[in-house]
């Protein structure tokens, strides 16, 4: 799995963070998301889906499996 985030779609709700904190954080000066882990462990997966399909309001999260 790689994660993979569209900074230009993010509108800095922080729902990505709060739910993957190992994964995500979000920039001091403007609160879009950083990605901190683009291959995360196996044991994370299925909460980053979740997280792509559901959580992000902008879907500015996007999940490739290998």
């Amino acid at each position: 799995m790689k994660v993979h985030v569209e900074r230009d779609r993010c509108i800095g709700a922080g729902l990505c963070v709060m739910s993957a904190p190992t994964v995500f954080d979000q920039g001091d000066d403007d609160g879009l998301v950083i990605l901190l882990n683009d291959s995360p462990s196996e044991a994370e997966a299925d909460n980053l889906r979740k997280v792509a399909q559901h959580i992000c309001p902008s879907k500015a999260i996007l999940i490739t499996e290998d």
